[in-house]
């Protein structure tokens, strides 16, 4: 299992291949792994900004990138999908990258 630092550093290493391949605007972290609670079975919480709508498909492909690239279960979720009720609990503990 990958530290948060070590995810971090990976997205960080990459984070101009991401923007340019999937026109990201801005990309964090949060959930478990932010607060240092997460398990074995966790998986990474993404927070996503596109520069322009994209669909279902071009979602599931991205997170199968991140996927990819860290080794580690992403779940990837759009910003402008967040739901209301935890909204401001998810952008106070977000990190960017």
């Amino acid at each position: 299992m990958k530290t948060f630092q070590e995810i971090r550093e990976i997205l960080t290493e990459n984070k101009e291949k991401i923007q340019g391949t999937y026109k990201v605007k801005k990309l964090g972290i949060f959930g478990s792994y932010v607060r240092g609670e997460q398990r074995e079975d966790s998986d990474v919480d993404v927070l996503v900004t596109f520069e322009e709508p994209v669909s279902l498909l071009k979602l599931v492909n991205f997170e199968n990138y991140l996927q990819d690239m860290t080794g580690t279960k992403m779940d990837v979720v759009p910003e402008k999908s967040i739901r209301p009720e935890l909204r401001d609990i998810i952008l106070d503990e977000v990190i960017y990258i």
